[in-house]
C-alpha cells in the first residue's frame, strides 16, 4: 500500500510543539499496516520536525531555549525584510530538518518509549504549517 496526502498543522506559537496525536490522527492507514514506513516532511523554511522526548513539558522549553540561544534575532543578518524573526527562524529550520522517516510497526510508529513527533515552530507567528506525509507498507 503507498499513500500520500497534505496534512495541514494547526497554527503555533514559536517553540517546540508535541503533534505526534495530531499527525497520527490525520493518517488512520497506518492503524492497517504491519510493517512500513511514515515520512513525513514539512513544507517551510521557517519551521522544522524532530523527534524526542515526549514526556517532559521541560525538554520542550529547553530546546526553544537553546535555540534562541545558539540562533539569536540581534544578530548581523542580511535577510531582514520579513521581520526580525524570520532570518533565525531559517537557520533553526535547517539546524532542526525538514523531514521525519518512522518505522510502523503493528499499526503505529515504533518510536521509543519517551519519543514523539516535534513542529519545531520558529517564527513568532507561523500560521498553519503543512506537510507531505508518505505512508508505504503491508
Amino acid at each position: 500500500m503507498w499513500t500520500q496526502r497534505d496534512l495541514e498543522l494547526r497554527p503555533r506559537p514559536r517553540g517546540f510543539h508535541l503533534v505526534t496525536e495530531e499527525v497520527l490522527g490525520a493518517l488512520p492507514e497506518v492503524g492497517d499496516l504491519r510493517v512500513g514506513l511514515l515520512h513525513l516532511f514539512i513544507r517551510h523554511t521557517s519551521a522544522g520536525l524532530t523527534l524526542n522526548e515526549n514526556a517532559s513539558p521541560d525538554v520542550r522549553r529547553d530546546f526553544e531555549a537553546w535555540a534562541n540561544a545558539a540562533v539569536p534575532e540581534d544578530f548581523a543578518w542580511s535577510h531582514t525584510l520579513e521581520g526580525a524573526d524570520d532570518m533565525p527562524a531559517h537557520v533553526k529550520a535547517s539546524l532542526m530538518g525538514p523531514s521525519l522517516s518512522l518505522p510502523i510497526r503493528d499499526g503505529r510508529p515504533a518510536l521509543g518509549t519517551w519519543q514523539g513527533i516535534y513542529l519545531c515552530e520558529a517564527r513568532d507567528r507561523g500560521g498553519p504549517r503543512s506537510l507531505v506525509a508518505t505512508l508505504w507498507g503491508e
